[in-house]
């Protein structure tokens, strides 16, 4: 329950949705983030920090750099386990639609 309340602190900022919004194209330089918004580069720093520890970003060091990646698998885990638990037949009729879709 811990995780999951971590989740969705994390998710409740909208400066930390734009960034998940940012990453969902693929891995972003820490400068590059910073350079898409119109605050500080050590507020980014704080908000990939608390993304990072929600474990939705993950990075990867390249000489001076860092980078940031968007672990969706994650997220949609802790957002489906919160789905199935608050409404769980909602969920199951949902994964059913999917399935029918996929063949």
């Amino acid at each position: 329950m811990k995780e999951t309340a971590r989740v969705f602190r994390a998710l409740a900022d909208p400066t930390r949705r734009q960034i998940l919004q940012e990453l969902k194209r693929g891995e972003l330089a820490a400068g590059a983030i910073t350079a898409r918004f119109d605050i500080s580069a050590p507020a980014i720093s704080r908000h990939l920090a608390i993304l990072k520890a929600a474990d939705l970003v993950s990075e990867r060091r390249d000489g001076n750099r860092i980078y940031y990646r968007l672990e969706a698998d994650r997220l949609a885990a802790h957002v489906g386990d919160f789905l199935s638990q608050v409404c769980p037949t909602q969920f199951r009729q949902r994964r059913r639609i999917g399935r029918k879709a996929a063949s």
